[in-house]
């Protein structure tokens, strides 16, 4: 099968030269010619813009930054989708607009799924990363040679737009986790705790999470580069409130976790890096939350490997 992939930024450049890498055939498209430019240089075709993706390709992936993106992309799509073409949608997207456009896929013959991923921009890098995958199950069994190409645990979530929802969740807890140890931080140096000493004691708690052994580091290394900004988390923590709000489901933590993302973009910007949430505290206090030996960036240190589907415990 032919692949096409629009979106070669953060994740979208790694998610698509772990195909590239693999020997699937690949046709690209993004609105800066220098990174199509190095994808072609690999071995990748390019692509004159998405209407041309979907008509000569049998499969098209979609990773852009936003819903809105999301839309203009298949707008131009739209009138070459039909019998036998595949929407994969693997940005962080709205349930609702993904259901929307999927069926606009789905009318004229196609099939359509959302398939967001999760674990860092590092784990997609070496194909290492997570995928959710919300589809009918003859279209998971048709794009799951793709999907192992590009991740390693791969779950089919139900029906389209199931992934999404399931993706902005985790969102929600990963900044959760993100607001709450840069409070643990800056409060263990104010305690006159060690910084080193007190990433380890996180680390080996049951206070530890993925968040804390990836971001913790970067935001102690200083550099805070964890490759995501404070506008996206902005978008990705309103997507699970809008979730939450149609669900009828009041929640209490969301509502001030975004009054502190809106806070951390008034006073350093919408490209700010997410984990420099953590200078509201440190202006606070006037404290300098770094320490010695922390890297500037994460890196996947496990080989690449073959992915597989991940079935739900209680299932056969």
């Amino acid at each position: 099968m032919k692949v096409g992939f629009i979106g070669l930024g953060n994740v979208g450049g790694k998610l698509s030269g772990s195909l590239l890498r693999n020997g699937i055939d690949l046709t690209v498209h993004d609105l800066n010619a220098d990174l199509v430019a190095e994808f072609v240089a690999k071995g990748a075709k390019a692509a004159e813009g998405p209407a041309q993706l979907m008509r000569d390709c049998d499969a098209v992936i979609t990773c852009l930054p936003s819903p809105a993106a999301s839309d203009a992309v298949m707008q131009e799509m739209l009138p070459e989708a039909g019998p036998g073409k595949i929407w994969m949608e693997m940005s962080t997207t709205d349930e609702a607009e993904v259901k929307r456009l999927g069926a606009e896929v789905i009318s004229r013959g196609g099939a359509a799924v959302d398939c967001p991923v999760s674990g860092g921009c590092h784990r997609a890098a070496t194909g290492n990363i997570s995928i959710f995958a919300g589809c009918d199950r003859e279209t998971f069994e048709r794009i799951l040679p793709f999907l192992t190409t590009m991740g390693r645990r791969v779950l089919h979530t139900g029906e389209l737009g199931s992934a999404s929802v399931l993706k902005v969740m985790t969102n929600y807890l990963a900044t959760a986790n993100l607001i709450t140890c840069a409070e643990a931080l800056v409060t263990a140096k104010a305690a006159g705790m060690d910084l080193n000493t007190t990433y380890e004691a996180i680390k080996i708690s049951s206070g530890t999470s993925f968040v804390h052994e990836t971001e913790s580091q970067v935001i102690l290394n200083g550099s805070r580069d964890i490759s995501f900004t404070m506008d996206l988390v902005k978008k990705d923590i309103g997507l699970f409130q809008e979730v939450a709000d149609r669900a009828g489901v009041p929640l209490e933590i969301n509502p001030v976790m975004i009054n502190i993302f809106n806070d951390g973009i008034a006073r350093y910007g919408e490209r700010e890096l997410s984990p420099n949430i953590i200078k509201r505290l440190e202006e606070a206090t006037g404290l300098d939350i770094t320490a010695p030996g922390f890297p500037a960036e994460m890196t996947d240190d496990e080989p690449e490997e073959p992915g597989y589907e991940v079935v739900p415990q209680g299932r056969a």
